[in-house]
This record gives C-alpha cells, structure tokens and sequence, in this order.
C-alpha cells in the first residue's frame, strides 16, 4: 500500500520513523504524492522528488512538514514549474539538481530560488545533443 512517506530504519528496527510525509496523500507541506527518489544531505535533511506534486521538497531532521524548494507552482515548463520530477542531487551550497522527468530536461534550482533554469535539455524531446527523453536520475 503506497503511504506516500520516507521513513528512514536503523539497522535492526523494522518500523521504521517517519521523516517526511506520512499524512496521507496530498499537497499540503506536511504531505507527498508518489514521492519518487530521495536525497540526504550531511545535517540530515531530506529531499524529496514529490512527483505527483510536480515539486521537490526539503524535510528538516525533527520538522513535521516540509518546505518547496523546486517547483509548486502546479504542472508545467515555465522555469518555476516541474512536470513529474524524478531523480533529485543537493550541493554542499544547498543548489538543488532535479531529472524533470515530463519536461525532458536537467534543471537547477539555486537555495532559496522561486524558479530554476535549465543546465541540460529544455529543448522538447528527442536524440540531438541538445535533447534529453524522460531523464530520471541527475548522476
């Protein structure tokens, strides 16, 4: 059953705690839908490709609800909008990299940014050098 969280288990444990989402499917901050890959960065914070939401989110260690940090701005190809994001990597200065899956291109979304730009692709899909076909992973 797809709860449309991240728990994170240590080694042992079979529950598992809860470290982002988990309040049911949704848009809301303190909810995901169909979250697709995960990033960790070393003060334990997790970001979340929320697919369904066409967002990326960043969960705190210890927060109840998460903050945008790429996209939100509902399904699109304008630069402060994701369409299906997939595979997501976050820099030691906090740029997050994130595989905009539907739009067919690598964006970048620099901390604190409301819209990103476009590193690789961005230009419709298909096989030139230019092109990128449903990227999915960002490394």
């Amino acid at each position: 059953k797809d709860k449309h969280e991240v728990k994170r288990y240590r080694m042992g444990e079979n529950q598992g705690t809860v470290v982002a989402g988990g309040n049911g499917q949704g848009n809301r901050l303190d909810q995901l839908s169909s979250p697709k890959y995960i990033f960790v960065d070393r003060d334990y914070s997790v970001y979340v490709s929320d697919y369904n939401n066409h967002r990326v989110m960043k969960w705190m260690k210890g927060d109840k609800q998460g903050i945008v940090v790429a996209g939100g701005q509902g399904q699109g190809n304008s630069l402060s909008q994701l369409s299906y994001p997939y595979g997501i990597i976050v820099d030691q200065s906090g740029t997050v990299y994130v595989a905009d899956y539907s739009n067919n291109r690598i964006m970048r979304w620099s901390q604190g940014a409301t819209q990103g730009n476009f590193i690789i692709g961005g230009n419709g899909e298909g096989n030139k050098l230019n092109q990128l076909s449903g990227p999915i992973s960002t490394g």
